[in-house]
């Protein structure tokens, strides 16, 4: 899977983030049951799913913001 990058997100709707995200997060489930098996080979791939899922939320909540914002104006 290619690396989330946050440019790209903020172009995403929020929708499409979180489709992202649940896909993410059931990968990183898996792998976490690859690594309690023995069958994991790529640890580092455990990490980098764990920041690009925070990544996700991070930007997922910006846009929040940004949408109360401009509701309050």
């Amino acid at each position: 899977m290619k690396a989330v990058k946050a440019k790209d997100l903020r172009n995403d709707q929020p929708g499409q983030i979180e489709g992202k995200l649940t896909d993410a997060r059931d990968e990183l489930m898996k792998l976490r049951f690859q690594q309690v098996t023995g069958q994991l080979t790529d640890t580092s791939r455990v990490r980098i799913l764990r920041r690009e899922i925070a990544r996700m939320l991070t930007i997922l909540r910006e846009q929040q913001a940004a949408e109360a914002k401009e509701g309050e104006a």
